[in-house]
């Protein structure tokens, strides 16, 4: 058995597969998803797993050099948008509206759905290099 990281063998495969500049998301457990993305499903139950406790986790294993969040988010979510910030804290990003941001999906090699029930927590991540 793994002893740390990633238990999930689907999503660690996942992101052991990326490479440079490939796009994924991190979702909340409302955003739609292209059909032609592939899914990893985290979400229990409204609520688990949190976005940012996934997003946090996602980062121990991931280099991420560019990300976009939804306009909609500093109305909406602030505490979400403030804490992405914090643990993203460095790396270049931008906002564009969440329908841009649902049609931006589909270039997303697979999406991590959370149980997350509050509005606009999605991210799009990029893929870096850790040299």
């Amino acid at each position: 058995m793994k002893k740390s990281g990633i238990l999930n063998a689907k999503l660690a495969g996942l992101i052991a597969g990326l490479g440079h500049k490939e796009w994924f998301m991190i979702a909340d457990c409302g955003m739609p998803i292209p059909k032609e993305v592939e899914i990893v499903d985290l979400s229990l139950c409204m609520g688990i797993p949190r976005f940012l406790d996934v997003l946090e986790n996602v980062l121990k294993e991931v280099n991420v050099e560019y990300y976009v969040l939804a306009k909609e988010i500093n109305d909406h979510n602030l505490p979400i948008k403030e804490k992405s910030l914090l643990i993203l804290k460095g790396v270049n990003h931008e906002c564009i509206d969440h329908e841009e941001l649902k049609k931006f999906s589909s270039k997303a090699k697979f999406v991590i759905r959370t149980g997350e029930d509050t509005p606009f927590a999605n991210i799009m991540l990029q893929s870096g290099v850790s040299f």
